[in-house]
Protein backbone atom coordinates (compact mmCIF):
# COMPACT_ATOMS: atom_id res chain seq x y z
CA UNK A 1 0.00 0.00 0.00
CA UNK A 2 1.53 3.27 -1.23
CA UNK A 3 1.67 6.68 0.91
CA UNK A 4 1.06 6.69 4.96
CA UNK A 5 -2.88 7.42 5.62
CA UNK A 6 -3.51 10.25 7.28
CA UNK A 7 -6.28 11.80 9.33
CA UNK A 8 -9.29 13.09 7.32
CA UNK A 9 -11.50 16.29 8.25
CA UNK A 10 -15.87 15.27 8.25
CA UNK A 11 -16.53 17.26 5.27
CA UNK A 12 -17.38 15.49 1.68
CA UNK A 13 -14.63 16.83 0.09
CA UNK A 14 -11.44 14.09 -1.11
CA UNK A 15 -9.02 16.65 0.60
CA UNK A 16 -6.76 15.15 3.14
CA UNK A 17 -7.06 11.67 1.34
CA UNK A 18 -4.06 9.27 0.02
CA UNK A 19 -4.78 8.81 -4.01
CA UNK A 20 -4.51 5.07 -4.85
CA UNK A 21 -5.38 5.02 -8.55
CA UNK A 22 -9.24 6.09 -8.75
CA UNK A 23 -9.20 5.19 -4.98
CA UNK A 24 -9.13 7.83 -2.00
CA UNK A 25 -8.14 6.92 1.90
CA UNK A 26 -8.81 8.78 4.52
CA UNK A 27 -8.46 8.04 7.95
CA UNK A 28 -10.55 8.99 11.17
CA UNK A 29 -9.61 7.17 14.05
CA UNK A 30 -9.66 3.51 13.55
CA UNK A 31 -12.03 4.21 11.05
CA UNK A 32 -10.73 3.77 7.33
CA UNK A 33 -12.78 5.55 4.62
CA UNK A 34 -12.02 4.24 0.94
CA UNK A 35 -13.72 6.52 -1.74
CA UNK A 36 -14.56 5.41 -5.23
CA UNK A 37 -13.22 8.42 -7.00
CA UNK A 38 -14.60 8.33 -10.91
CA UNK A 39 -17.66 11.09 -10.42
CA UNK A 40 -17.69 11.43 -14.17
CA UNK A 41 -17.88 7.90 -14.93
CA UNK A 42 -20.71 7.47 -12.21
CA UNK A 43 -17.43 5.43 -10.50
CA UNK A 44 -17.80 2.63 -12.62
CA UNK A 45 -15.50 0.23 -11.57
CA UNK A 46 -12.09 -0.93 -13.16
CA UNK A 47 -9.38 -3.81 -12.90
CA UNK A 48 -7.16 -1.69 -11.28
CA UNK A 49 -9.48 -0.40 -8.95
CA UNK A 50 -10.75 -3.93 -8.04
CA UNK A 51 -6.78 -4.54 -7.62
CA UNK A 52 -6.17 -1.61 -5.22
CA UNK A 53 -9.01 -2.49 -3.04
CA UNK A 54 -8.31 -5.72 -2.80
CA UNK A 55 -4.48 -4.73 -1.33
CA UNK A 56 -5.80 -1.94 0.89
CA UNK A 57 -8.66 -4.18 2.67
CA UNK A 58 -5.92 -6.50 3.20
CA UNK A 59 -3.88 -3.94 4.69
CA UNK A 60 -6.59 -2.95 6.91
CA UNK A 61 -7.23 -6.48 7.99
CA UNK A 62 -4.03 -7.30 9.08
CA UNK A 63 -3.67 -3.76 11.04
CA UNK A 64 -4.28 -3.59 15.09
CA UNK A 65 -5.02 0.46 14.22
CA UNK A 66 -8.27 -0.32 11.70
CA UNK A 67 -11.32 -0.59 13.38
CA UNK A 68 -13.58 -0.64 10.66
CA UNK A 69 -13.82 0.08 7.15
CA UNK A 70 -16.07 2.36 5.56
CA UNK A 71 -16.71 2.25 0.93
CA UNK A 72 -18.53 4.97 -0.37
CA UNK A 73 -18.48 6.73 -3.88
CA UNK A 74 -17.10 10.47 -5.13
CA UNK A 75 -19.78 13.15 -6.55
CA UNK A 76 -23.62 13.30 -6.38
CA UNK A 77 -24.77 10.92 -8.82
CA UNK A 78 -23.87 7.48 -7.03
CA UNK A 79 -21.35 4.51 -5.18
CA UNK A 80 -21.21 2.88 -8.59
CA UNK A 81 -23.05 2.41 -11.53
CA UNK A 82 -21.07 -0.85 -12.13
CA UNK A 83 -18.00 -2.22 -14.23
CA UNK A 84 -16.63 -0.84 -16.54
CA UNK A 85 -18.56 -2.42 -19.43
CA UNK A 86 -16.53 0.18 -22.19
CA UNK A 87 -13.38 -1.56 -21.63
CA UNK A 88 -14.93 -5.09 -21.65
CA UNK A 89 -16.62 -3.95 -24.99
CA UNK A 90 -13.84 -2.63 -26.52
CA UNK A 91 -11.74 -6.04 -25.49
CA UNK A 92 -13.95 -8.21 -26.44
CA UNK A 93 -14.33 -6.74 -29.99
CA UNK A 94 -10.70 -6.90 -30.25
CA UNK A 95 -10.85 -10.50 -29.60
CA UNK A 96 -8.83 -10.10 -26.97
CA UNK A 97 -10.34 -11.81 -23.69
CA UNK A 98 -7.49 -11.67 -21.30
CA UNK A 99 -8.73 -8.31 -19.59
CA UNK A 100 -12.25 -9.83 -19.37
CA UNK A 101 -11.55 -12.78 -17.64
CA UNK A 102 -8.61 -10.87 -15.20
CA UNK A 103 -11.47 -8.35 -14.54
CA UNK A 104 -14.36 -10.79 -13.62
CA UNK A 105 -11.74 -13.12 -11.51
CA UNK A 106 -10.29 -9.93 -9.74
CA UNK A 107 -13.81 -8.71 -9.09
CA UNK A 108 -15.28 -11.99 -8.15
CA UNK A 109 -12.57 -12.75 -5.20
CA UNK A 110 -12.98 -9.13 -3.98
CA UNK A 111 -17.06 -9.43 -3.61
CA UNK A 112 -16.32 -12.49 -2.00
CA UNK A 113 -13.45 -10.82 0.28
CA UNK A 114 -15.62 -7.86 1.49
CA UNK A 115 -18.32 -10.78 2.21
CA UNK A 116 -16.09 -12.79 4.51
CA UNK A 117 -14.08 -9.08 5.55
CA UNK A 118 -12.83 -9.65 9.67
CA UNK A 119 -13.49 -6.47 10.54
CA UNK A 120 -17.15 -4.52 10.41
CA UNK A 121 -17.20 -2.75 6.84
CA UNK A 122 -19.98 -0.67 6.07
CA UNK A 123 -21.39 0.61 2.21
CA UNK A 124 -23.24 3.75 1.58
CA UNK A 125 -25.11 2.64 -1.07
CA UNK A 126 -26.55 6.67 -1.78
CA UNK A 127 -27.64 7.25 -5.16
CA UNK A 128 -27.29 4.89 -8.27
CA UNK A 129 -25.54 1.54 -7.28
CA UNK A 130 -25.74 -0.93 -10.29
CA UNK A 131 -24.22 -3.94 -11.10
CA UNK A 132 -20.67 -4.05 -10.01
CA UNK A 133 -21.66 -1.32 -7.22
CA UNK A 134 -23.73 -4.18 -6.07
CA UNK A 135 -21.48 -6.14 -5.73
CA UNK A 136 -19.09 -4.31 -3.80
CA UNK A 137 -21.91 -3.41 -0.98
CA UNK A 138 -25.07 -6.06 -1.08
CA UNK A 139 -22.28 -8.30 0.25
CA UNK A 140 -21.06 -6.28 2.93
CA UNK A 141 -21.88 -6.62 6.76
CA UNK A 142 -23.15 -2.98 7.14
CA UNK A 143 -25.25 -1.75 4.27
CA UNK A 144 -26.81 1.70 4.27
CA UNK A 145 -29.43 2.97 2.11
CA UNK A 146 -30.47 6.85 1.61
CA UNK A 147 -33.90 8.40 0.06
CA UNK A 148 -31.17 8.91 -2.79
CA UNK A 149 -30.69 5.22 -3.36
CA UNK A 150 -31.39 3.05 -6.70
CA UNK A 151 -29.93 -0.22 -6.40
CA UNK A 152 -30.70 -1.80 -9.99
CA UNK A 153 -29.01 -5.13 -11.81
CA UNK A 154 -30.04 -4.43 -15.50
CA UNK A 155 -27.56 -6.45 -16.89
CA UNK A 156 -30.81 -8.66 -19.02
CA UNK A 157 -31.02 -5.22 -21.06
CA UNK A 158 -27.04 -5.38 -22.68
CA UNK A 159 -27.14 -9.06 -23.14
CA UNK A 160 -25.47 -10.29 -20.02
CA UNK A 161 -26.55 -11.24 -16.45
CA UNK A 162 -26.54 -10.24 -13.00
CA UNK A 163 -23.12 -11.81 -11.65
CA UNK A 164 -21.19 -10.76 -9.00
CA UNK A 165 -22.91 -13.71 -6.41
CA UNK A 166 -26.09 -11.32 -7.16
CA UNK A 167 -28.55 -14.27 -7.46
CA UNK A 168 -27.31 -16.05 -3.80
CA UNK A 169 -28.94 -12.65 -2.70
CA UNK A 170 -31.60 -12.49 -5.06
CA UNK A 171 -32.67 -16.15 -4.55
CA UNK A 172 -33.08 -15.27 -0.60
CA UNK A 173 -35.60 -12.64 -1.17
CA UNK A 174 -39.04 -12.46 -0.23
CA UNK A 175 -40.95 -14.79 -2.50
CA UNK A 176 -40.00 -14.41 -5.53
CA UNK A 177 -38.96 -10.81 -5.60
CA UNK A 178 -35.04 -11.38 -6.25
CA UNK A 179 -36.10 -12.97 -9.61
CA UNK A 180 -38.78 -10.13 -10.81
CA UNK A 181 -35.26 -7.71 -10.07
CA UNK A 182 -32.95 -10.05 -12.05
CA UNK A 183 -35.24 -10.46 -14.88
CA UNK A 184 -36.45 -6.53 -15.40
CA UNK A 185 -33.64 -4.78 -14.36
CA UNK A 186 -36.13 -2.46 -11.99
CA UNK A 187 -34.65 0.03 -9.76
CA UNK A 188 -35.34 -1.12 -5.74
CA UNK A 189 -35.19 1.85 -3.81
CA UNK A 190 -34.44 2.72 -0.47
CA UNK A 191 -37.04 0.40 1.71
CA UNK A 192 -37.45 -2.07 -1.37
CA UNK A 193 -33.72 -2.96 -0.84
CA UNK A 194 -34.28 -3.16 2.87
CA UNK A 195 -36.89 -5.54 2.19
CA UNK A 196 -35.36 -7.73 -0.07
CA UNK A 197 -32.42 -8.27 2.25
CA UNK A 198 -29.93 -5.97 -0.39
CA UNK A 199 -29.49 -3.49 2.52
CA UNK A 200 -29.86 -3.38 6.29
CA UNK A 201 -30.32 0.46 7.67
CA UNK A 202 -31.88 3.91 5.97
CA UNK A 203 -29.86 7.27 6.87
CA UNK A 204 -30.58 10.27 5.12
CA UNK A 205 -27.95 11.26 2.97
CA UNK A 206 -28.00 14.76 4.79
CA UNK A 207 -26.80 12.83 7.83
CA UNK A 208 -23.83 10.67 5.50
CA UNK A 209 -21.42 13.33 6.88
CA UNK A 210 -21.73 12.02 10.55
CA UNK A 211 -20.44 8.96 9.69
CA UNK A 212 -17.16 9.09 9.83
CA UNK A 213 -17.09 10.69 13.53
CA UNK A 214 -19.90 8.26 14.53
CA UNK A 215 -17.26 5.17 12.87
CA UNK A 216 -14.17 6.61 14.58
CA UNK A 217 -13.96 4.91 17.23
CA UNK A 218 -16.04 1.87 16.77
CA UNK A 219 -13.53 -1.71 16.73
CA UNK A 220 -16.30 -4.27 17.11
CA UNK A 221 -19.79 -5.27 14.70
CA UNK A 222 -21.95 -4.38 17.75
CA UNK A 223 -20.40 -0.92 17.97
CA UNK A 224 -20.76 -0.03 14.37
CA UNK A 225 -24.22 -1.61 14.25
CA UNK A 226 -25.61 0.66 17.64
CA UNK A 227 -23.76 3.64 16.23
CA UNK A 228 -25.21 3.58 12.62
CA UNK A 229 -29.06 2.62 14.69
CA UNK A 230 -28.71 6.10 15.94
CA UNK A 231 -28.02 7.62 12.66
CA UNK A 232 -31.07 5.39 11.12
CA UNK A 233 -34.44 6.77 9.67
CA UNK A 234 -37.24 4.90 8.82
CA UNK A 235 -37.58 5.07 4.55
CA UNK A 236 -40.26 6.25 2.19
CA UNK A 237 -42.22 3.58 1.06
CA UNK A 238 -41.45 0.83 -1.75
CA UNK A 239 -43.27 -0.90 -4.23
CA UNK A 240 -41.78 -4.03 -3.97
CA UNK A 241 -43.55 -5.41 -0.90
CA UNK A 242 -47.07 -4.21 -1.98
CA UNK A 243 -46.47 -6.03 -4.93
CA UNK A 244 -45.52 -9.12 -3.93
CA UNK A 245 -48.66 -11.30 -4.58
CA UNK A 246 -48.72 -10.48 -8.19
CA UNK A 247 -44.86 -10.32 -8.35
CA UNK A 248 -45.14 -14.14 -6.99
CA UNK A 249 -47.91 -15.38 -8.55
CA UNK A 250 -45.60 -14.61 -12.07
CA UNK A 251 -42.00 -14.99 -11.31
CA UNK A 252 -42.57 -18.50 -9.60
CA UNK A 253 -42.72 -20.25 -12.81
CA UNK A 254 -39.37 -21.72 -13.44
CA UNK A 255 -39.25 -20.93 -17.22
CA UNK A 256 -39.33 -17.64 -18.70
CA UNK A 257 -41.81 -18.13 -21.28
CA UNK A 258 -44.93 -19.08 -18.21
CA UNK A 259 -43.37 -16.05 -16.45
CA UNK A 260 -44.05 -13.86 -19.92
CA UNK A 261 -47.64 -15.77 -20.23
CA UNK A 262 -48.65 -15.13 -16.72
CA UNK A 263 -47.79 -11.60 -17.43
CA UNK A 264 -49.87 -11.34 -19.99
CA UNK A 265 -52.86 -12.46 -18.31
CA UNK A 266 -52.44 -10.08 -15.17
CA UNK A 267 -54.63 -7.78 -14.24
CA UNK A 268 -52.40 -5.34 -12.43
CA UNK A 269 -51.23 -2.52 -14.75
CA UNK A 270 -48.04 -2.63 -13.14
CA UNK A 271 -47.48 -6.29 -14.37
CA UNK A 272 -48.41 -5.30 -17.92
CA UNK A 273 -45.18 -2.13 -17.93
CA UNK A 274 -43.44 -5.40 -16.46
CA UNK A 275 -44.23 -7.33 -19.48
CA UNK A 276 -43.60 -4.38 -21.64
CA UNK A 277 -39.75 -4.39 -20.19
CA UNK A 278 -39.33 -7.44 -20.79
CA UNK A 279 -39.89 -7.82 -23.73
CA UNK A 280 -37.08 -6.04 -24.70
CA UNK A 281 -34.48 -7.98 -22.92
CA UNK A 282 -32.16 -10.52 -24.59
CA UNK A 283 -34.16 -13.62 -24.40
CA UNK A 284 -30.74 -15.35 -23.65
CA UNK A 285 -30.05 -13.64 -20.85
CA UNK A 286 -33.27 -13.63 -19.52
CA UNK A 287 -33.22 -17.45 -19.61
CA UNK A 288 -29.78 -18.11 -18.30
CA UNK A 289 -30.48 -15.41 -15.49
CA UNK A 290 -33.50 -17.23 -14.34
CA UNK A 291 -31.92 -20.53 -14.36
CA UNK A 292 -28.78 -18.92 -12.83
CA UNK A 293 -31.18 -17.53 -9.81
CA UNK A 294 -32.90 -21.60 -9.33
CA UNK A 295 -29.63 -22.93 -8.97
CA UNK A 296 -28.07 -20.33 -6.48
CA UNK A 297 -31.44 -21.38 -4.44
CA UNK A 298 -30.02 -24.59 -3.51
CA UNK A 299 -26.28 -22.92 -3.16
CA UNK A 300 -24.47 -23.29 0.74
CA UNK A 301 -21.72 -20.59 -0.17
CA UNK A 302 -21.88 -17.26 -2.05
CA UNK A 303 -18.68 -18.31 -3.32
CA UNK A 304 -20.81 -21.08 -5.28
CA UNK A 305 -22.88 -18.66 -7.23
CA UNK A 306 -19.52 -16.40 -7.73
CA UNK A 307 -17.64 -19.83 -9.79
CA UNK A 308 -20.76 -20.08 -11.65
CA UNK A 309 -21.19 -16.40 -12.44
CA UNK A 310 -17.66 -16.80 -13.78
CA UNK A 311 -18.50 -19.18 -16.15
CA UNK A 312 -21.68 -17.57 -17.52
CA UNK A 313 -19.68 -14.38 -17.71
CA UNK A 314 -17.14 -15.88 -20.21
CA UNK A 315 -20.11 -17.45 -22.54
CA UNK A 316 -21.16 -14.54 -22.38
CA UNK A 317 -18.10 -12.93 -23.50
CA UNK A 318 -18.39 -15.47 -26.24
CA UNK A 319 -21.49 -14.88 -27.26
CA UNK A 320 -23.30 -12.51 -29.77
CA UNK A 321 -25.43 -10.85 -27.15
CA UNK A 322 -23.11 -9.33 -24.90
CA UNK A 323 -21.31 -6.92 -26.93
CA UNK A 324 -24.83 -6.49 -29.27
CA UNK A 325 -26.25 -5.06 -25.92
CA UNK A 326 -23.41 -2.70 -25.15
CA UNK A 327 -23.13 -1.49 -28.37
CA UNK A 328 -26.87 -0.59 -28.40
CA UNK A 329 -27.16 1.09 -25.56
CA UNK A 330 -23.69 2.33 -24.35
CA UNK A 331 -21.45 2.68 -27.74
CA UNK A 332 -23.99 4.06 -30.26
CA UNK A 333 -26.96 4.23 -28.08
CA UNK A 334 -29.58 3.38 -30.74
CA UNK A 335 -31.71 1.18 -27.48
CA UNK A 336 -32.46 -1.14 -30.74
CA UNK A 337 -30.20 -4.19 -29.92
CA UNK A 338 -30.66 -7.44 -32.86
CA UNK A 339 -30.57 -10.09 -30.35
CA UNK A 340 -29.51 -13.36 -31.72
CA UNK A 341 -31.11 -15.43 -30.65
CA UNK A 342 -34.59 -12.79 -31.14
CA UNK A 343 -37.31 -14.90 -29.58
CA UNK A 344 -37.89 -16.86 -26.29
CA UNK A 345 -38.46 -20.12 -28.26
CA UNK A 346 -35.24 -19.64 -30.02
CA UNK A 347 -33.48 -19.67 -26.89
CA UNK A 348 -32.97 -23.85 -26.96
CA UNK A 349 -31.73 -25.44 -24.07
CA UNK A 350 -28.18 -26.19 -25.93
CA UNK A 351 -27.79 -22.54 -25.78
CA UNK A 352 -28.51 -22.05 -22.01
CA UNK A 353 -26.31 -25.07 -20.85
CA UNK A 354 -23.39 -23.53 -22.60
CA UNK A 355 -23.51 -21.24 -20.35
CA UNK A 356 -22.77 -23.30 -17.01
CA UNK A 357 -20.44 -25.57 -18.59
CA UNK A 358 -17.11 -25.72 -16.88
CA UNK A 359 -14.03 -23.11 -18.25
CA UNK A 360 -11.13 -25.86 -17.00
CA UNK A 361 -8.35 -24.19 -15.62
CA UNK A 362 -9.95 -20.68 -15.45
CA UNK A 363 -11.94 -21.83 -12.88
CA UNK A 364 -12.47 -19.74 -9.66
CA UNK A 365 -11.14 -21.17 -6.37
CA UNK A 366 -11.91 -20.42 -3.15
CA UNK A 367 -11.25 -21.34 0.16
CA UNK A 368 -13.57 -23.29 2.68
Amino acid sequence: MSGAIVQGSLSDDLEGGVQHGDLVVRAYGALRRITLNRPKALNALTLDMSVRMMALLRGFANDPAVGAVLLDGAGERGLCAGGDIRALYDAAKSGDHTLPEKFWATEYYLDAYIARYPKPFVAVMDGLVMGGGVGLSAHAANRIVTERSAIALPEVGIGYTPDIGASFRLARTPGFAGTYLALTGERANAADAIYCRLADVHIASAKLTELPAALAACCSADEVRARLDTLASLPAAGKIERAQAWIDACFSADNVETIVARLATATDEAAQATLAVMRKMSPTSLKVTLRNIRDAAGFGRLEESLQQDYRISLACLAGHDFTEGIRAQIVDKDRNPRWQPDTLEAVTAEIVERHFKSVGELELTFAE
